[in-house]
């Protein structure tokens, strides 16, 4: 299962890692120069949430924003729902 957002599929964003060589031309060198990257990875802070959707109990992903927004109907706990 891709790791994404179920409410507004946000998902991890890629980047780099920059090394700079070479002193600052404010501790009087001549500039700092970049001397290699790699790639990284910036990811989404998710966490699991029960929540109810089209009637039925589903564990899904949630970012944290989503979550502290409230947009979404949480699951009752198993040992607290009614038998029948």
């Amino acid at each position: 299962m891709l790791k994404k957002c179920k409410i507004c599929d946000k998902v991890a964003l890629q980047g780099k890692v920059l090394t700079r060589k070479g002193q600052y031309k404010a501790k009087g060198g001549t500039g700092s120069k970049i001397a290699r990257w790699s790639k990284r990875k910036f990811k989404v802070n998710l966490q699991t949430v029960h929540i109810v959707e089209n009637g039925t109990p589903k564990k899904v992903y949630i970012c944290t924003k989503c979550i502290k927004k409230g947009d979404f109907k949480k699951a009752i706990p198993r040992k607290a729902r009614p038998t029948t």
